[in-house]
């Protein structure tokens, strides 16, 4: 996977022309709380000092220059001084990059014996952050609002964490889904209005003809699929003699990674229904890629696939992985109730525990050959699920806070890969908040990514965001569903 120091945010400062000959020195700052930014491992991505801006002409010129830098992430605007808020409207109007306004100050305490209104025009952060604030609150401009000193490590963590968010909202509006066949025939979930989730997330989605896989697939050579097939032992254990299986896998994998790299794919869907010319469902093949930071969506969920890409590439460094997931079936045992989640094939093996093995089983769905999967028990952890759905007319992210636990038995006649949690606050609540919100079967499972990732995320591209927490209560959640309806009618 990529570097996320390969994405830029840039650092303005905002002041005006007022307060004598003190510029050199909030140069000084301003560098300086860059350089501690840059230092710190808790922050992804690079950190780019701009010149201090005291006018409408120079703002707007920065910002239109972060606009057009396809490196530049995002923006942080921080107010050393008061900077009259009437000079950044011509260039927030224009803004296209995710806005984090970094409410501190230089100097972390107040020096009590010798402050004087020297020190006070210096150090105003206080003042002219909240005029800041105003404007973006009165365009409505998305944003995000971390106020504390920059030396103290939770502040710096904090703006890391936004600037992942960042980072998926520009992954997203450069993604492109490919979509092999349709959904599954009746699925309602898994359709979608693809041109407004373009509009509004930048994800290109459209479809492509299982030959044109089976095509492509008909010039993988033998070598292309030995070298295949070495990742496949040095990654994993081989816990089967039917070496044909797998090699198909590899095969299909060779011919994906070709059309992902020529069409500049980040994720893609299949069906089960649409197999035309292929011996085996992909699933080792599609398991293998999403170990490798690919979005995955089956039966033609291509949100749930492009949703996956977002979050991977959001997740680069973090401990912990992520994988596209299924609900499957309950365990009402009371007191110890869980969700077994799983699917057919595709689950990714970052969420393993330990070392993934390669097996090959009847699949009994698809009608084609048995095909090689990886097969699995999943970690231990806090994590989350996460659910993009279309309500018709806007777009609803779900994210439930669970407890993953190592499954309570084996499991030996179910070889595919095996997760149960325990969503928040119990099974029953967060389950009934789960299908009242409109939660798909298909969600993103992350042990890497929390909650107020994706929360930055969802406000950084105005989608709706509900939260399922330990503190849910299923009438506290009716009325934000009907709060958030009436807000979208009226809007």
């Amino acid at each position: 996977m990529p570097d996320l120091k390969a994405h830029a945010f840039w650092f303005i400062t905002g002041s005006q022309h007022l307060y004598g000959d003190i510029f050199q020195e909030m140069i000084d700052h301003s560098k300086t709380i860059v350089e501690a930014l840059n230092a710190d491992p808790a922050v992804p991505c690079t950190v780019v000092y701009q010149p201090i801006v005291t006018s409408t002409d120079e703002i707007t010129a920065v910002i239109e220059a972060a606009n057009l830098d396809p490196q530049c992430a995002g923006v942080i605007t921080w107010m050393h001084t008061f900077s009259p808020s009437k000079m950044w409207i011509a260039a927030f109007s224009a803004l296209r990059k995710p806005l984090l306004q970094f409410d501190t100050q230089f100097n972390r305490d107040i020096p009590w014996d010798t402050i004087d209104m020297d020190f006070m025009n210096m150090n105003q952060s206080a003042h002219g952050d909240k005029e800041h604030g105003f404007i973006t609150a009165r365009m409505r401009l998305p944003r995000k609002v971390i106020a504390g000193h920059w030396s103290i490590p939770e502040i710096r963590k904090r703006i890391g964490d936004w600037m992942r968010a960042a980072v998926g909202v520009m992954v997203g509006r450069k993604l492109k889904v490919m979509r092999i066949g349709d959904n599954m025939r009746e699925v309602a979930v898994t359709e979608g209005d693809k041109i407004e989730v373009q509009l509004k997330l930048g994800w290109q989605v459209n479809g492509w003809g299982i030959d044109d896989l089976t095509d492509v697939m008909k010039e993988v050579t033998d070598a292309e699929i030995e070298n295949q097939l070495a990742q496949y032992r040095e990654r994993y254990d081989i816990a089967t003699d039917d070496l044909h299986a797998i090699r198909f896998q590899a095969k299909t994998e060779v011919a994906l990674r070709k059309m992902f790299a020529e069409g500049g794919f980040g994720a893609m869907t299949d069906t089960f229904q649409d197999l035309h010319g292929m011996e085996q469902l992909p699933g080792l093949a599609i398991q293998n890629m999403m170990a490798d930071g690919y979005g995955f969506g089956a039966e033609g969920d291509w949100k749930t696939a492009a949703l996956l890409r977002v979050m991977k590439q959001m997740a680069i460094g973090l401990p912990g992985g992520t994988s596209f997931m299924e609900d499957y079936t309950y365990h009402f045992e009371p007191g110890n109730e869980y969700v077994l989640g799983a699917h057919m094939l595709e689950v990714c093996p970052s969420i393993a525990k330990g070392k993934a093995r390669i097996e090959v089983h009847p699949l009994g769905i698809g009608g084609k050959n048995d095909p090689a999967r990886l097969v699995y028990d999943g970690s231990a952890g806090d994590a989350i699920i996460a659910s993009l759905i279309d309500m018709g007319g806007r777009l609803r992210l779900i994210v439930n806070d669970v407890t993953v636990v190592e499954p309570l038995h084996p499991m030996p006649k179910l070889p595919v890969a095996r997760v149960m949690w325990r969503p928040m606050p119990d099974l029953s609540t967060g389950t009934e908040a789960w299908i009242l919100s409109g939660g798909a079967h298909h969600n993103v499972l992350s042990f890497a990514l929390t909650a107020e990732h994706l929360r930055d995320w969802a406000e950084a591209v105005g989608i709706e965001f509900v939260h399922i927490t330990k503190d849910t209560t299923i009438p506290n959640l009716r009325n934000e569903l009907r709060w958030s309806d009436l807000i979208y009618k009226l809007s």
